[in-house]
């Protein structure tokens, strides 16, 4: 069995009818492994898979699942069934991102059903949080200890809490008040003298995030000091809950996607099954910008026609002043976009357009020197090289610029700095870069 792929093995299980035999096939199996084999089935094939499953293991697929795919497979079940065999199976922030996807009503329905009290509270709470913050990433199951007790008080509480949490990656100390004061070693605990009171014992906290931070800045403090975990409390300092590498690894996956599609010129969330409507929705916005952007080139062209008759060869380089244009102004945004995404930028606007000035002006003069080379070896003409060759360093040095310009602006007014690197960047230097080239030649050339 063990030199089986998980795909062979699921291929197998279904294809048995021997319990026994399915049983032994999806031992060991990971439900993130599953899950990826059951999205490329049908929705009926999904149904009759998971009928073969516990509740614990299918629990975890639906965790796993593509979200369309888990949103279907829901319509199947009751809001008993969704309660009682997939809610009641799952850490409070993993049910809590199912149920968000669910009808108010439908959630509601749901949480009423729920046989844990508590544990349908603290969903509930879950619930009441904005999307991509802190509290919307945690999770409610935590172990904690009261700062006053002995070690062997203190193991027999977190043996008590320890049964409703799947893995105990920090033991939390707090005081009367509910306050977090610090975490516990279990290495500590474990060589501690029975009598001797945690107070002695554990580490004074050092970082936590309040459940209104920004999930952003929670992946960035993470990162920053090696966190696997980090605590969650409310303005008091009150313990709500914690997170976990694996949300945070969730949260940056899906950043990653939505700003990838944004620069793309997206301006919904689309998957590749997604309907025509759908798609067409969310790419036609800056498919329309960028038909515009075409239509101002060809009223400008238009408008530079006679220069364009009494220098030919100057219509040669206007693909290559735009493509230059675009691609130094991508590059630009580019750079700036990633600084911002982990906190390194430098918000000083100056300093940053100086340095981009800096930069453009090198590579403008690198660039424009290997222009003239080639234009003149080419036989293009003293005046059209020249022309060319000043175009291109005043076009770089500009986009340059407002590559950098863009995005830092687009933040400062809390939009989405991706913005900046799709086709807004491009089509705007395109229809300007296009327009310093006309002028440059007048001014050189004095058609």
């Amino acid at each position: 069995m063990e030199d089986l792929s998980v795909k062979d093995r699921v291929a197998q299980a279904v294809a048995t009818t021997e319990e026994g035999l399915f049983a032994t096939l999806m031992e060991g199996v990971h439900a993130a492994d599953i899950a990826e084999v059951l999205e490329s089935w049908d929705l009926d094939e999904i149904e009759l898979f998971l009928e073969r499953l516990g509740t614990e293991l299918v629990a975890d697929i639906l965790v796993e699942i593509d979200e369309d795919i888990r949103t279907d497979l829901l319509k199947s079940y009751t809001s008993e069934d969704i309660a009682h065999e997939l809610v009641e199976n799952m850490d409070s922030d993993d049910a809590a991102d199912m149920l968000s996807e669910l009808s108010e009503e439908l959630t509601k329905e749901v949480l009423s059903k729920v046989d844990d009290v508590e544990q349908a509270k603290k969903i509930a709470q879950l619930l009441t949080h904005e999307e991509d913050t802190a509290g919307a990433l945690m999770a409610t199951e935590y172990v904690k200890v009261q700062e006053g007790l002995t070690a062997l008080r203190c193991v027999a509480a977190m043996r008590t809490q320890a049964e409703n949490v799947d893995r105990v990656h920090a033991v939390y100390v707090v005081n009367e008040n509910d306050i977090l004061v610090g975490t516990l070693s279990l290495k500590k605990l474990l060589t501690a003298k029975r009598t001797e009171n945690i107070s002695e014992l554990y580490t004074p906290i050092q970082h936590t995030v309040l459940s209104t931070t920004p999930a952003e800045e929670v992946a960035n403090t993470m990162q920053k000091y090696d966190l696997f975990v980090i605590p969650v409390v409310n303005a008091a300092g009150e313990l709500l809950g914690r997170i976990t590498l694996d949300d945070v690894v969730d949260f940056i996956r899906e950043e990653a996607e939505r700003d990838y599609q944004l620069a793309s010129g997206l301006t919904d969330e689309v998957e590749s099954d997604d309907t025509v409507l759908h798609i067409t929705r969310a790419r036609i916005p800056w498919l329309l910008i960028g038909l515009f952007g075409g239509l101002i080139v060809a009223l400008m062209l238009g408008e530079n026609e006679g220069d364009i008759k009494s220098v030919p060869a100057l219509a040669l380089f206007m693909p290559l002043i735009a493509a230059m244009a675009g691609n130094v102004g991508v590059q630009s945004s580019a750079i700036v976009v990633q600084a911002l995404a982990s906190n390194k930028a430098d918000h000083n606007m100056t300093k940053k357009l100086f340095k981009e000035l800096s930069v453009g002006l090198v590579n403008g003069l690198i660039l424009g020197a290997v222009m003239m080379g080639a234009g003149m070896i080419l036989g293009y003409g003293q005046l059209v090289t020249l022309t060319v060759s000043v175009s291109l360093l005043t076009v770089i040095i500009f986009a340059s610029l407002f590559g950098t310009f863009i995005p830092l602006m687009l933040n400062r007014f809390n939009i989405d700095a991706a913005l900046a690197t799709g086709p807004f960047i491009t089509t705007a230097n395109d229809v300007i870069g296009l327009l310093i080239y006309f002028q440059i030649g007048r001014l050189i050339i004095g058609y």
